[in-house]
């Protein structure tokens, strides 16, 4: 769990705008993008890596990520299981469990196109929440694993979560020689609270 800490303080560092606020900086942290913006860009975001998963040879799935012990499989699966904890959590009116946002893949799933067959359905399914969604207020709190935060955020944290692990399955597509299928740009990431830094540092 990532903690901002100073003068013997900490707080969680998964809501930016408490952050922000803890550190004392002018910024406030609330997204910049509406809740619907924030859902066509999920939208986006989910073809994507239903694109680029289905790039990935299989043969390759088994291999390990820099830096972190996580396999190509386990994070091609994961990017879409973080929408799905978040519509867990929409859907049932329960709380965001981070064991639901990093469960594994299944055993059965051990092609791309399994997973990427998985994230179609995911997608799908989050558009059809969106449809019921759209006008709701996203200013209601919601309980998570890491403590409270508004729907608004936590959609927005799901969406630059997802986005940035997106980036990644084009990053590995390109060590290996294969050129990503129009993968995520400017565009699909402008506002999103991302850096230019693809990788965590070892």
């Amino acid at each position: 769990m990532p903690v901002v800490a100073r003068d013997g303080r900490f707080v969680y560092a998964q809501v930016i705008s408490e952050v922000t606020a803890f550190l004392g900086l002018k910024e406030s942290g609330a997204p910049v993008l509406g809740p619907a913006a924030l859902a066509a860009r999920a939208d986006a975001v989910l073809g994507t890596a239903a694109r680029l998963v289905r790039q990935l040879p299989d043969a390759a799935l088994e291999n390990v990520l820099p830096n972190r012990p996580r396999s190509w499989r386990v994070l091609a699966h994961h990017v879409f299981q973080i929408p799905v904890a978040f519509l867990e959590m929409e859907e049932k009116g329960t709380r965001l469990e981070y064991e639901v946002m990093v469960a594994p893949p299944p055993e059965d799933m051990r092609t791309s196109a399994s997973i990427a067959d998985f994230g179609e359905a995911v997608r799908e399914r989050f558009a059809r929440w969106w449809a019921r969604s759209a006008g709701a207020d996203f200013t209601q709190r919601v309980d998570t694993y890491f403590g409270g935060t508004s729907r608004h955020e936590m959609l927005e944290r799901t969406v630059w979560h997802a986005a940035q692990h997106v980036r990644q399955l084009a990053a590995l597509l390109e060590s290996i020689g294969v050129a990503p299928e129009r993968p995520l740009g400017a565009a699909e990431i402008r506002d999103l609270p991302l850096t230019d830094r693809i990788w965590d540092e070892g």
